[in-house]
């Protein structure tokens, strides 16, 4: 039986000790994101993801804004200093990509096919994880580290004005990659029957 799909999806790991030692240009970076992006399937080919890869002072900026909108949510300043040594180490990757719903398309397909309405919203979610999983995981068998951060909702309306986001997409995740300076722990997994039923 060929496990090559699932050979990659055990090297995509969360790595949070991530660097800028990237070989791979930004061009084809941006170009590796978008394909996985475009072929991971969505219901009704809808393709309700978007995304927004940012590189250099445009990925700084972003864990600044996540960075300077936590201060008033941390209860003090020593909790807050954790907080954003925990953000730096985002803001010390080589990119990061911003994960976004349009919510138009969500929406339009409602009106469209009204006898699924009330699952769109869910679906959206799903291609969200089939996209993100497909560009972890192509990232991965690259050489390239990455985690799953959610700072959405707080950060939402001060990323949409920074990058000029358009109303109608709506964040859901932030991807940071990099080169990979440490190697992820152990991944423990629960026990198989209480996770699984083969039934025939």
């Amino acid at each position: 039986m060929k496990e090559e799909l699932l050979n990659l999806a055990k090297q995509r790991r969360s790595i949070y000790a991530l660097g800028r030692n990237v070989t791979t240009s930004e061009e084809e970076l941006a170009t590796l994101i978008k394909e996985n992006i475009k072929w991971v399937p969505t219901p009704f080919n809808n393709q309700t993801t978007r995304a927004v890869i940012l590189f250099g002072d445009k990925h700084e900026q972003l864990w600044d804004i996540v960075g300077k909108r936590l201060k008033s949510e941390v209860p003090t300043e020593e909790a807050y200093q954790k907080t954003l040594q925990k953000i730096n180490g985002f803001k010390s990757a080589f990119g990061t990509v911003l994960f976004y719903t349009d919510m138009d398309i969500v929406h339009q397909f409602e009106n469209d096919f009204a006898l699924y309405a009330d699952n769109f919203a869910d679906w959206a979610e799903q291609a969200q994880g089939n996209a993100q999983f497909a560009v972890w995981t192509s990232l991965a068998e690259n050489g390239i580290g990455a985690n799953l951060q959610h700072y959405n909702p707080l950060i939402d309306d001060l990323v949409k004005d920074a990058f000029n986001i358009p109303d109608s997409w709506k964040l859901r995740a932030q991807l940071d990659f990099g080169s990979i300076e440490a190697p992820a722990g152990e991944k423990e997994f629960m026990d198989d029957n209480d996770r699984f039923k083969v039934l025939k």
